[in-house]
């Protein structure tokens, strides 16, 4: 695994860009310079992260989401060296 992580990555497990491995290594976000702890999804390439909506729900049961544009950048919480002990 890189110690870079990837382009666009989301938290849903239907979503094609779903990494359970990624996630599993925990992922910060730091959005137009703050760190953000609700993102659902971002997008580097595309300078978008989406956040839930508050508490509200679709008629599916998932959380609406809106889409913010901005500077993002994704980080790693833990090293690849304490994943393998």
């Amino acid at each position: 695994m890189t110690d870079t992580p990837p382009d666009r990555l989301s938290n849903d497990p239907r979503s094609p860009h779903y990494d359970a491995d990624v996630l599993g290594r925990g992922i910060g976000i730091r959005f137009k310079g703050n760190e953000r702890q609700d993102v659902e999804e971002y997008s580097v390439s595309e300078g978008w992260v989406r956040v839930a909506l508050g508490k509200k729900m679709d008629r599916h049961g998932r959380p609406l989401t809106i889409k913010l544009t901005g500077e993002v950048e994704p980080y790693f919480l833990t090293s690849p060296e304490s994943e393998e002990e």
